[in-house]
């Protein structure tokens, strides 16, 4: 006898849809027929049905609104950043490699500032900059950034406080044309060098908020690193970042 199939109806069910999903059968943005109806397809309860719909918005295949249904997510033009995004051949433009790659996507971007000040640096970020982890000893600035007032990044930065304080770098609104890097480069760091570190998890409940996330959307995670003329380590930013949003492109010399 060959062996029975002991999956539970609820992840069958599931698979099923997606597949159809997969195939076309509900574009994007379509709504998938209600609740009664898929149970009256599929001749279980309605529960059964609820909880397919679950494991598919855990998944990250569709989404559901209260009262209105279960819908498939739309596949959103991804924002990418790569090796080139702090080229001086952007200079000209006069917009941060954020705006760049939100005007190339005909987005609008715009960021919201959390806050900026004196703290203790976290152990990895001490260790990138060579700074004491025990004292406040960095400037640190947060903000959200926005593409089409949707937010896409949880942005931290760290710089080492000897090289922050008495600089634009304290005020929200960083008084350079060319924002941050700009004041540090005034401050004798020029970018020779970056080093990114990339990894994907699913979000902490803070960032979850703050970047609005449904459930079942990732995020990439991006320290990078700036590196001046000197090889010293000058900077640090942590880029939290919505995978359905968001990608990465690189095109550097093999070394």
């Amino acid at each position: 006898m060959a062996n029975e199939d002991r999956t539970p109806a609820s992840q069958r069910i599931a698979a099923e849809l997606r597949d159809a999903i997969d195939v076309g059968t509900y574009a994007p943005g379509a709504r998938l027929p209600s609740t009664r109806t898929l149970a009256e397809r599929y001749g279980v309860v309605r529960n059964t049905i609820d909880e397919a719909l679950k494991i598919l918005q855990q998944q990250g295949v569709i989404t559901v609104e209260w009262g209105r249904g279960a819908f498939v997510r739309e596949r959103t033009r991804l924002i990418r950043l790569g090796s080139d995004r702090y080229s001086p051949k952007y200079r000209e433009s006069g917009l941060s490699p954020f705006l760049i790659e939100c005007a190339k996507q005909g987005k609008t971007g715009r960021f919201e500032v959390l806050s900026v000040g004196k703290a203790k640096p976290d152990a990895g970020v001490a260790d990138r900059l060579s700074l004491s982890p025990s004292r406040e000893s960095a400037l640190r600035r947060e903000n959200v950034f926005y593409a089409d007032d949707v937010p896409v990044y949880r942005v931290t930065t760290w710089i080492p406080w000897d090289v922050a304080q008495g600089t634009g770098l304290l005020e929200a609104e960083v008084p350079h044309q060319y924002g941050i890097h700009g004041v540090l480069e005034e401050q004798g760091h020029t970018m020779a060098r970056i080093n990114d570190e990339i990894s994907a998890r699913m979000p902490n409940p803070d960032e979850a908020r703050y970047l609005a996330l449904p459930p079942g959307v990732p995020v990439i995670e991006v320290v990078h690193t700036s590196i001046d003329q000197q090889g010293s380590a000058y900077e640090v930013t942590s880029f939290v970042m919505r995978a359905d949003m968001n990608g990465l492109a690189y095109n550097v010399p093999v070394e």
